[in-house]
């Protein structure tokens, strides 16, 4: 198989943070397969600390990326589930050991994997980590499901999904009236006041929604091309529908208007304005 459609555009994503230089403090990683992953968030964690690109990683054969492949970069501190959970003493240990600066005058790298198992208490301990960061300090959180993680640790993070597979019964029934309209946009406007009032009151829920459905069609595209081997049998009867073309020209609507979303616009304005894009065909 070859390299997916979401693992080409996560790629293309981390070399355009690289290039603006814009590194958030704080990400949460979606995967499906943690081994697979893995090797993409460290590839992520390489460029961040090389200041280089994903396809310079190759023949980067540098001291850090040699480092951080027999497990020695000094700066960069793995937490994993003691047991059935993350243990507050784990996170305590980790404040502790950043407390001081870097020797290495780069970026301070933690990795919490199945971050979901942490519980409210060792979650409040990593909290105030994490809404009063340190300048070179980034945080590396990675779950499998991110509604599995708490909320308050979800709000601090940059979300990166690396999921291929979705099932329908993952998602509520204001979901699927959402996604089918996006799909039928000429219907929306008969639905307007509903979704207003009951579905989609706010914009983060919008840019959630659209997130969502962006990852849904790309995993179904993946499907097809054969990519990924599975795929929801009730959204497949659901895109079945609908030609390729016209899907992918949805996910690039999605990706534009998600951006304007994240500035200070009307919104409902903008939601007036995104169906009638999507209904002249961008």
């Amino acid at each position: 198989m070859g390299e997916s459609i979401v693992k080409k555009k996560f790629i293309d994503y981390i070399d355009k943070i690289i290039d603006n230089g814009r590194i958030s403090h704080a990400y949460l990683f979606e995967v499906d397969n943690y081994e697979e992953d893995l090797t993409y968030i460290y590839s992520f964690i390489k460029m961040i600390l090389c200041k280089c690109k994903y396809d310079e990683l190759k023949d980067n054969d540098n001291k850090i990326i040699n480092l951080i492949d027999s497990n020695n970069y000094p700066d960069l501190y793995v937490i994993k589930p003691d047991g059935s959970s993350i243990k507050k003493g784990q996170l305590m240990d980790l404040q502790k050991e950043y407390s001081n600066k870097s020797l290495l005058d780069n970026k301070r790298i933690y990795i919490i994997e199945e971050c979901e198992k942490m519980n409210q208490s060792s979650a409040n301990t990593i909290l105030k980590f994490l809404e009063e960061p340190e300048d070179d300090v980034v945080a590396i959180l990675i779950a499998d499901n991110r509604y599995h993680v708490i909320d308050t640790i979800i709000s601090r993070c940059q979300i990166i999904s690396l999921k291929e597979n979705f099932n329908v019964s993952e998602y509520s029934d204001d979901f699927i009236d959402f996604f089918e309209s996006v799909l039928k946009p000429n219907e929306f406007y008969i639905k307007y006041n509903s979704f207003i009032k009951n579905i989609i009151p706010e914009k983060s829920i919008t840019i959630d929604y659209l997130n969502k459905i962006s990852n849904i069609i790309v995993s179904y595209l993946n499907y097809k091309n054969g990519v990924c081997d599975s795929f929801s049998e009730d959204l497949k009867i659901l895109l079945d529908k609908y030609d390729d073309s016209y899907l992918i020209n949805i996910i690039s609507v999605i990706e534009d208007e998600i951006q304007k979303l994240n500035f200070n616009v009307n919104y409902k304005l903008w939601l007036d304005a995104f169906f009638a894009k999507l209904i002249i065909g961008g």
